[in-house]
């Protein structure tokens, strides 16, 4: 009903206006009348009256069965709402003293991440007296965008947070 609402459609008695362009339930134009005719006779179809196109002039209103609108409409939009592709921005965490199998596992989950079309952040973090070999993160960060360049986009460059050392990566688009 929130949507329905935040389309502003008036409805039989909210309907304010003289005149009215009135089209009946199959779509098909009846003409320029009173409001009050046009009411009346949704009300012998068992039908309302809804104000669909306030803006024209004079405006248009349709014989419809606002319960079954409203009904359609909320389906149609949740299930557009269900094929949104949703992404996320996923984060995957190494320390500049990284193992060749440790680096490897993480380089797989971080290619299944972009496969699946998720944002990635690569973080190094530094602990101690390892703030004094950011150079050996920045490294790491540069090798890790230089294996997934086949299927990822790097966003800007790395950058030094606190003691973090952080590069976002993005799916490549499929428009090559």
């Amino acid at each position: 009903m929130d949507k329905i609402k935040e389309l502003n459609l008036k409805r039989n008695e909210e309907i304010r206006v003289p005149k009215v362009r009135l089209v009946d339930e199959n779509g098909q134009m009846i003409g320029i009348m009173p409001t009050n005719k046009a009411l009346d006779i949704a009300r012998e179809k068992g039908l309302d009256l809804v104000l669909v196109s306030p803006n024209t002039d004079p405006p248009v209103a349709k014989i419809m069965d606002f319960g079954k609108y409203r009904y359609e409409a909320t389906k149609k939009s949740k299930e557009a709402k269900s094929k949104q592709k949703k992404t996320q921005l996923k984060q995957m965490k190494f320390r500049p003293k990284i193992d060749v199998h440790d680096y490897q596992t993480k380089l797989k989950h971080l290619r299944r991440f972009l496969e699946e079309g998720h944002k990635v952040r690569v973080t190094i973090m530094f602990k101690g007296r390892e703030m004094a070999f950011t150079d050996k993160g920045k490294e790491i960060l540069e090798k890790v965008a230089n294996d997934l360049k086949d299927i990822a986009e790097v966003e800007g460059s790395p950058r030094l947070e606190g003691r973090d050392m952080w590069l976002n990566l993005r799916p490549k688009s499929q428009k090559n």
